[in-house]
């Protein structure tokens, strides 16, 4: 929205620029651990306002202002024991891609309004916040697809959308609340105020139709146990006691056994329970085994393996008491933790590029299969930030083949300290889970933990940093959802239909220029 009223021509600089920082900590403030929902759309409004009439140059500026007061807070988690530069980083690289996203809707948006197409300018918006996501969940380094806008609302009325959508879908459907707020407010400080009726109705009934989706729950259930066993300190050491983080989870397990039901049939242990080896130290096998033998299930641990030669690797392991145990390899280490790609490059400006691992990727979607009363079903494994991209998750579930299923996610917070990033993991669990229509079992080293049902729903969530071990019964289901069956392509599509939006936008005002060589120098009314 660019206000036309009464207001000096060299203050509406001014209210871009406070309008794009006030975007950016809306945006911030709808994640956790604030939970404002509602101000995502609003974030997004008022982002649109600044940058729709601005072109390229303005947008981008503005973009990356909003950019910056959103990742910086919302991503301080990755700074709190490395320090202040990769945090900033981090935070620079994902504000880009908002900055380019501002920049192609202001270079766009205000060519399509000159030309009285003000539909598809308003289109740009939502589509951009699809395509902008899309590209950095995908680049560089297969992408950081953390702090999108669909992972905001898993406490929100829209969070439904995820089954039909994804979390791309959902992202989509936040954004046009945006959209169609920014339309009617501009409308009632521009004029006519009947046009601002419209869009504002059309916003609550987008607020209020996916309770109209229905979110099954239903199935047989089953028994599940997880164990938070935490750790002997927070932050980068927080294994520097390997041995004391793996007993935690012994002990754990050992007492969970003494009151577990009769009808248990799985335990879970956090990514990093055993950073010790159990494939290639004895001791730690043999407490892992007595853990499993206590609680009489399959046991799914977390651990680190030194293999292959000179690397290592993250892993699942299923112990059943028989044999070797079942083994899933994290598919998608994190770039800059868990390996630095170029290393040497990097290492010139940071000495923190030498505390990353060298974690090699798996070839092979997890699938650990359960016995049960009623038939055995798939536990499906995902690791630490494995729970963010689309394509793995969905995958995941894929892999199951149409059979009863659960996800499990495991995962170690104690490098991040008492801060929002275990909440922001956790709603993308719950987000997850509506979106695949399966229960999820969250569980960390230090919390926070829980069960997910697939409405998103939360039952014996725990607190941080401390021992705990709970127990739950999951909904097994089989269905494939809506959002499954459509896989990547609406979102493929809608990036498209954005970038076919900018290409026809440039169109026009080459155009226009053509035709009308003094075009006039004021801002064009989108709204």
């Amino acid at each position: 929205m660019t206000y036309r009223g009464p207001v000096p021509t060299l203050v509406r600089p001014l209210l871009r620029v406070a309008a794009a920082l006030l975007a950016g900590l809306s945006l911030w403030l709808s994640f956790p651990d604030h939970d404002l929902w509602w101000l995502a759309p609003v974030g997004v409004a008022l982002l649109a306002g600044a940058t729709l009439t601005a072109g390229f140059w303005r947008g981008l500026g503005l973009g990356l202002l909003a950019g910056l007061a959103f990742f910086v807070p919302t991503l301080s988690w990755s700074g709190i024991y490395v320090g202040a530069l990769p945090w900033l980083a981090l935070a620079t690289l994902q504000a880009l891609y908002v900055a380019a996203m501002s920049g192609l809707v202001g270079f766009a948006g205000v060519r399509l309004a000159a030309a009285g197409r003000r539909h598809a300018a308003h289109a740009l918006v939502p589509l951009g916040w699809v395509a902008q996501e899309w590209a950095r969940s995908n680049t560089p380094y297969g992408g950081f697809p953390w702090a999108r806008l669909a992972f905001s609302q898993a406490d929100s009325p829209l969070a439904s959308v995820a089954r039909l959508g994804g979390a791309p879908g959902l992202t989509l459907v936040v954004a046009l609340v945006g959209t169609l707020l920014l339309i009617g407010t501009a409308s009632l400080v521009q004029g006519p105020r009947r046009r601002a009726v419209l869009p504002l109705v059309l916003a609550g009934a987008c607020l209020l139709a996916p309770a109209a989706v229905t979110l099954p729950v239903d199935g047989r259930t089953t028994t599940v146990a997880f164990v938070q066993g935490d750790v002997p300190q927070a932050g980068l050491d927080f294994n520097a006691e390997r041995r004391a983080v793996l007993d935690n989870h012994v002990r754990g397990t050992l007492e969970l056994a003494e009151r577990a039901p009769d009808d248990l049939t799985l335990v879970v242990w956090p990514e990093n329970a055993s950073d010790i080896d159990p494939l290639r130290n004895s001791d730690a096998d043999a407490v892992i085994r007595e853990a499993q033998a206590a609680v009489g299930v399959p046991l799914v641990v977390g651990a680190v393996l030194s293999e292959p030669p000179g690397a290592n690797s993250n892993v699942s392991l299923m112990y059943t008491g028989d044999g070797p145990p079942e083994r899933y390899t994290k598919l998608h280490p994190v770039p800059f933790a868990e390996y630095i790609p170029n290393r040497e490059f990097f290492a010139m400006f940071t000495p923190a590029a030498e505390l990353a691992g060298n974690f090699v990727a798996g070839d092979e979607i997890g699938v650990f299969e359960v016995p049960a009363p009623g038939g055995a079903y798939s536990a499906l494994p995902t690791i630490c930030f494995e729970v963010a991209y689309d394509g793995l998750m969905r995958d995941s579930v894929a892999a199951a083949g149409g059979s009863d299923s659960l996800l499990l996610v495991q995962t170690n917070n104690a490098t991040f300290g008492y801060t929002a990033e275990s909440e922001q993991q956790f709603a993308i669990s719950r987000i997850r889970a509506i979106e695949h229509g399966r229960s999820v079992v969250h569980v960390s080293t230090v919390g926070v933990s829980g069960f997910v049902a697939p409405d998103g729903s939360v039952t014996e969530m725990t607190d941080l940093f401390t021992p705990d071990q709970r127990v739950g019964q999951p909904v097994l289901r089989s269905e494939t959802t809506p959002s499954d069956r459509a896989g990547d392509l609406p979102e493929v599509l809608l990036s498209l239909l954005f970038v076919v939006l900018v290409v026809s936008a440039a169109v026009v005002g080459r155009r226009a220029r053509v035709n009308r060589p003094s075009p006039p120098t004021r801002d064009h009314r989108v709204a």
